[in-house]
């Protein structure tokens, strides 16, 4: 084992700098609840003294073996050689920074995690580039989106700098396991969950960050297909003042059941309505939607607003700017399902497609609900979508400019 200082030293700058409690948003006090200053005075969230300890993998997959892998890699069931782990608790704030072989987790039955829930993730990607280097698309962005996640969770907030640098790390020794095939990736899952083994509850007092890498194929390896999709009435994903806008495994789990109906509708996903009238359209599973009215150059996008229950998707935000970049008007508003089926039924609405880090783009064929059905266009992928999709993907591949400064480098394997 060897312990070394980090070469990733961007960061020095927060020396001694304090990560915000989750009670940090400037909320006026109430009689009764803790006050902001009183808790952050007993929370150590000191970043300046973190080392990471480097444990290589005693065996590693031989190239032979890796390309065999990596040649078919499926999503989410083959894993990189490495993780990353580092604790946190109220007086150290976080330590115990190390790069380690990937192996199992040992849990105490007690540990609040599996019984509140309290833990949050993110999801990313590492692109092999042209030149046969590495690049992450919009690691920033993510990481700021994993701090206002564990705000809302009242968990402590990661630095962006070290998110980054646990990123860098991991690729560092696990570079090789990038595929190089086109639309295939390396899918990077930073989650961090409530580990003080204690039934109370309350904000957990230890935590523990964790960040594994997957190889991930293709989402659509014979073409990208349009879907059908479920308009639930049903159920609702998330409400105002809940944790919609947060990326919380809780907001997943209770959406299986919709998921389930949508495939007993013969759907490929379900839509998610807003939960008090359920007539405004918010997200798809867990995708952003995008909605295309006009043609030629008076192509007009609209996306739904954030309105605090919908999860700001860093791939939305990305194909907003693209769209700009086009020439064509993008807005956020909202869209109801009537004027959903009316659009597609005057022609006015032309293309809808749901976006998100997984496929980037998925185009709706069709829609089904309750009340009847409707075609979205021809049912093929629309030009806009598909002209969307092909530009971000050539940024992130490293074949087209990156005019917005979205893909972060990172260092080849020695």
């Amino acid at each position: 084992m060897s312990r070394c200082r980090s070469p990733f030293r961007r960061w020095a700058s927060f020396t001694k700098a304090r990560t915000p409690s989750f009670l940090s948003r400037g909320r006026a006090h109430k009689p009764g609840l803790t006050s902001v200053s009183d808790y952050s005075s007993r929370v150590s969230t000191d970043t300046s003294a973190v080392d990471f300890k480097t444990t290589p993998a005693a065996e590693r997959a031989s190239a032979a073996t890796r390309d065999r892998l990596l040649a078919n890699p499926g999503f989410g069931q083959l894993f990189s050689e490495h993780m990353v782990r580092m604790s946190w608790d109220r007086e150290r704030g976080w330590h115990d920074a190390e790069l380690r072989p990937y192996g199992p987790l040992q849990l105490d039955p007690g540990v609040s995690v599996l019984h509140y829930a309290q833990a949050v993730f993110e999801g990313l990607k590492a692109y092999r580039q042209q030149d046969g280097g590495i690049a992450v698309f919009r690691p920033d962005a993510h990481a700021a989106r994993f701090r206002r996640s564990a705000r809302r969770l009242a968990l402590p907030e990661l630095p962006d700098p070290l998110f980054i640098e646990s990123i860098e790390r991991l690729l560092s020794i696990d570079g090789e396991w990038v595929p190089s095939a086109p639309e295939h990736s390396l899918y990077l899952r930073p989650f961090m969950y409530a580990s003080e083994v204690s039934l109370s509850v309350h904000p957990s007092t230890e935590v523990t960050f964790l960040l594994i890498a997957s190889p991930s194929g293709s989402y659509f390896p014979s073409g990208v297909k349009p879907v059908t999709v479920w308009l639930s009435e049903d159920f609702s994903r998330a409400a105002p003042g809940g944790t919609g806008e947060a990326k919380t495994g809780g907001n997943y789990a209770g959406g299986l059941l919709a998921q389930a109906q949508a495939a007993e509708q013969g759907c490929d996903q379900v839509v998610w309505l807003d939960s008090k009238e359920h007539r405004w359209v918010e997200e798809m599973g867990g995708m952003n939607l995008c909605f295309v009215y006009g043609a030629g150059r008076n192509v007009r996008l609209l996306t739904p607003a954030l309105t605090g229950t919908l999860l700001p998707g860093v791939t939305r935000d990305a194909l907003l700017k693209l769209t700009a970049d086009l020439g064509f008007k993008a807005e956020e508003g909202r869209i109801s399902t009537d004027e959903w089926r009316a659009g597609c039924e005057d022609g006015s609405l032309t293309e809808v497609f749901a976006c998100g880090t997984a496929a980037v783009i998925t185009p709706v064929g069709a829609v089904k609900s309750a009340h009847g059905s409707w075609a979205v266009g021809d049912g093929k992928p629309g030009q806009i979508s598909m002209r969307l999709r092909q530009s971000l993907v050539d940024i992130q591949r490293g074949s087209a400019p990156d005019p917005h400064g979205w893909m972060h480098r990172v260092a080849r394997v020695a």
